[in-house]
């Protein structure tokens, strides 16, 4: 399978960004992983990482037709981006939501997906293992 990794606003900070939320380890380790599991599944992963909404949208719209799986972690964009909801929804790459954190446990607000239904599935709380879980998703034949 070829993924597309999206991380969104704050996540190129990751190891110095809140690590009592986020961890301590980098943005380049979870990206290192994230390959290292990819090549073991005899599959590709690229990564796009952006603070800026638009760009994130031309990202999907360029992944259509590219990519087999999208792997999204929107970061705050998740709770307000319907232009990011719609984009999802504007192709025909089906997209997994990632979160690093609960985002059922922090402040309300966090607690709540704008962009997840345009997604397969959401997973959040499981840290840097997240990002796994949802291509296992994909490698599993979506089971």
């Amino acid at each position: 399978m070829k993924f597309l990794i999206i991380n969104g606003p704050n996540l190129n900070l990751l190891g110095k960004r809140e690590p009592g939320i986020y961890g301590d380890q980098t943005y380049d380790a979870l990206c290192a992983m994230i390959s290292d599991h990819a090549e073991a599944n005899s599959s590709t992963a690229d990564f796009f990482q952006s603070n800026h909404e638009g760009a994130i949208i031309d990202a999907i719209h360029a992944a259509d037709g590219v990519y087999d799986a999208i792997i999204i972690n929107p970061a705050a964009y998740t709770h307000y981006s319907y232009a990011i909801l719609d984009a999802l929804k504007a192709v025909s790459v089906p997209a997994y939501e990632v979160h690093i954190s609960a985002i059922d446990r922090r402040e309300s607000f966090r607690a709540v997906s704008v962009t997840a239904p345009a997604c397969v599935g959401q997973v959040y709380g499981h840290g840097f293992k997240g990002y796994l879980m949802a291509m296992d998703w994909f490698l599993e034949g979506g089971k």
